[in-house]
């Protein structure tokens, strides 16, 4: 908690005022250029009336998505510094939370069967309890509900890259950082009767890195690998996206 307390996720791709309308569209702008596939597998419109509940939602970026949508939606995390700004967020895209509060993922503080979905987007790998906190996401979400969660694929071409070029991964420094083979995600999601794993998140050109790094980065490896037929470099995407069923 002290950790990401202090830590505001693509806090250095905008330039304004942290809490305002435009910090909010600069991040949601920037996120969705880096993972131009999730709103190609996420349908956020796809929930409208259903109780969703965000592990770890961070701002709120992918929730207010989601409650544009006409989901009904819940937010937790760690972080108090999150959990004020995900306010923030809802209130000035003029949407509605039916709550967010500071929770921990590995003891949710709700009953049974509570929430028609569940969803955690890069949270599983931060947690010191993976497998405790997959329970406790199957113990709230109503049998027959949906379950989508992301974690960083261990045999990836960024994880590949990060050790060869010695450049460090974001959140690097976290207290815990998990990364897991296909084989080991599946066996992670065990509690769910219906597993589809899709590795996604491909190389983009990248705002963040500069220097001879990012350069070659941006104009060779991103064009050679993505020219590369994507059956052959599927597996190796940096991204496991998991939709399971309870």
């Amino acid at each position: 908690a002290s950790y990401w307390n202090h830590r505001i996720h693509d806090l250095e791709m905008t330039d304004h005022p942290v809490g305002t309308l435009a910090f909010f569209d600069d991040l949601d702008d920037y996120r969705f250029d880096k993972l131009r596939y999730l709103p190609q597998l996420v349908d956020f419109s796809a929930y409208r009336g259903q109780r969703l509940l965000e592990v770890g939602c961070g701002i709120g970026t992918d929730l207010v998505r989601f409650a544009k949508g006409g989901a009904r939606v819940t937010g937790v995390d760690l972080a108090q510094t999150a959990i004020d700004l995900a306010r923030k967020n809802v209130e000035l895209n003029g949407v509605a939370a039916e709550e967010l509060r500071v929770a921990d993922g590995e003891a949710l503080p709700y009953p049974d069967a509570s929430f028609d979905v569940v969803y955690g987007h890069g949270v599983i790998q931060y947690t010191a309890n993976p497998a405790r906190l997959i329970r406790e996401c199957h113990r709230v979400l109503r049998p027959g509900g949906a379950a989508i969660f992301m974690v960083y694929n261990r045999v990836s071409w960024l994880n590949a890259m990060s050790k060869v070029t010695k450049v460090a991964l974001e959140h690097e420094d976290a207290p815990v950082l998990k990364k897991f083979s296909i084989a080991e995600f599946r066996g992670l999601l065990s509690p769910f009767s219906d597993v589809r794993i899709v590795p996604e998140r491909f190389p983009v050109k990248s705002r963040l890195h500069k220097g001879w790094k990012g350069l070659a980065f941006n104009t060779f490896f991103v064009g050679t690998f993505n020219a590369l037929p994507r059956a052959w470099v599927r597996p190796l995407g940096w991204h496991l996206m998991a939709f399971c069923k309870r």
